[in-house]
């Protein structure tokens, strides 16, 4: 191979840096002063692009600064898309490992703990069989009992700890690992006691044996008792109001919530903000930013001898005047915006609203006809949807444009929701209902929302219980939910008799009224 002809971009540019410092430092501040100019023109944006999708933009003026490259001279080099794939998959490696460990941890020890009480039973009769005194109707009676209730066990370890992960955790749940270690320290210290004392000793009461594997079962009846009041029970009373707010746009929501830890706390918020926040829109945040940055544009100052000249430190009177007044009628602006756009919307909603009504009607007629009709010739629910669809889909279009959600609705979701509507028998308004208003989170897919990756930020422990005062935030790709919890305070009702007695009065008539 040869190398003399083979080098870096990196180590030529490298080897003429000498030359050059003096010239790079001026064009650096050149494109410095440009870059500021420009960015005071128009918002600047980032875009940051995922390691599976390369970027489409053109490359950057500053690849010599920020890019790694390899001689030719090297033997062993690996490519940035390898070490992005190998990082990748390291990482969802690691994400399945700690998503199905919690479920394997679980499994072991239920299986130990249902496997234990029938091995203590089992051993005796193997090991020593001969010398085992017989086992009368209160020894059977037991099994009968030891049967019954690890069947019990067997349900509700299923029920309350092989159930799957909701979601996944930054830190493990300090009440579920204090009681697998507990159900873990007592299945050890009963195998102790039993390897000591009827193992080594080889206990020949048999019914001692079963009466020593009830206790077993019943002790791990306990375990999941105090699991039912530590897990489910001790949130359920509200202790707790939470007030959760939406960075971007200020939607505000209140939630009652009992004791539970900050991660604990954090994923059922999430839960809350599915179902109860309606769809996170950008495009109304970009319209506000573009409203703003009109209103606070910056003046210039027009000079007949030297042209134009950014406003600077030394603003003439003229300049300052004008400013006044821009601020003064930027209300007024304002308001005649909104006022258009709500007319606009009105608008739209009214044609949308009369075309499904047509619609619907034409739907109801097309039906009567086909209960006239052969059999052969009746048309399909879904088929009907499609035919409809067309006389709709323009002032649907139109008014899902304005209000800036068409993106929220595919074509597809819109036939497939218009055909429910029929099957159901369901009227206009019900089916106007899903683009009225914006709807919450969870009614539409994960495409449209892509937030399935949330990041906890708090100051306290993630693992410590919630008090009052405390505050975290929950951030995904777009915008971030800022948390604040408060204590409900105490309520102290007292009573106060009333004596029916004194609702009693007279009345005193006269004999010259006319009652």
């Amino acid at each position: 191979m040869d190398t003399e002809s083979t080098h870096s971009g990196y180590s030529y540019h490298s080897s003429r840096s000498g030359r050059s410092n003096r010239h790079g430092d001026r064009n650096r501040e050149r494109h410095k002063a440009s870059s500021s100019k420009d960015s005071s023109r128009s918002e600047r944006s980032v875009v940051i692009n995922p390691p599976d999708t390369p970027s489409q933009d053109s490359p950057d003026d500053n690849w010599g600064e920020t890019t790694t490259a390899v001689t030719g001279t090297s033997e062993l080099s690996i490519s940035q898309e390898e070490v992005v794939g190998l990082g990748k998959g390291i990482q969802d490696r690691t994400q399945g490992f700690r998503r199905y460990l919690p479920l394997a941890v679980g499994s072991c020890v239920g299986l130990l703990v249902l496997a234990t009480p029938l091995v203590f039973l089992l051993l005796p009769a193997v090991m020593w069989p001969d010398r085992l005194e017989a086992c009368g109707a209160a020894c059977e009676g037991l099994f009968l009992s030891i049967s019954f209730k690890l069947l019990i066990l067997l349900v509700v370890v299923w029920a309350l700890f092989l159930r799957p992960a909701r979601a996944g955790l930054p830190r493990v749940c300090v009440y579920r690992a204090f009681l697998t270690t507990l159900t873990l320290l007592l299945t050890m210290s009963y195998w102790l006691f039993y390897g000591v004392r009827i193992l080594d000793a080889q206990d020949e009461d048999y019914h001692g044996i079963v009466q020593f594997a009830v206790s077993l079962v019943d002790s791990q009846l306990f375990v999941h008792y105090l699991a039912v009041v530590l897990l489910e029970l001790r949130q359920l009373q509200p202790c707790y109001s939470v007030c959760v707010i939406r960075s971007t746009d200020g939607e505000t929501r209140h939630y009652n919530i009992g004791q539970l830890s900050i991660q604990r706390a954090a994923l059922s918020i999430l839960e809350y903000y599915y179902r109860d926040f309606p769809l996170h829109n950008p495009a109304l945040l970009s319209a506000s930013k573009h409203r703003a940055a009109k209103h606070l544009a910056g003046l210039k100052v027009y000079n007949v001898d030297a042209g134009a000249q950014p406003g600077n430190g030394n603003q003439s009177r003229a300049m300052v005047t004008a400013a006044a007044k821009r601020k003064d009628s930027a209300h007024n602006e304002l308001y005649y915006e909104e006022a258009d756009y709500e007319r606009r919307v009105r608008k739209r909603r009214a044609r949308l609203v009369v075309a499904v009504e047509e619609a619907f009607t034409h739907v109801r007629r097309m039906k009567k006809e086909d209960e006239r009709a052969a059999p052969s010739d009746i048309m399909d629910v879904r088929e009907a949807a499609l035919a409809i669809f067309p006389s709709m889909a323009r002032a649907l279009q139109k008014y899902l444009r304005t209000t800036r959600r068409q993106h929220c609705h595919s074509m597809e979701s819109i036939q497939k929701h218009l055909a429910f509507c029929l099957i159901n028998n369901m009227s206009p308004k019900a089916f106007l209902e899903a683009y009225l208003a914006p709807g919450p989170t969870i009614q539409y897919g994960p495409e449209r929302w892509m937030a399935d990756q949330w990041t906890l930020v708090s100051e306290a422990s993630v693992t410590s219980g919630i008090k009052e005062g405390t505050e975290f935030l929950l951030k995904c790709l777009d915008f971030s939910l800022a948390v604040t919890i408060k204590s409900i305070p105490y309520i102290r009702l007292t009573e106060e008799y009333i004596d029916p007695k004194s609702h009693k009065f007279i009345l005193l008539l006269q004999s010259e009224t006319s009652v």
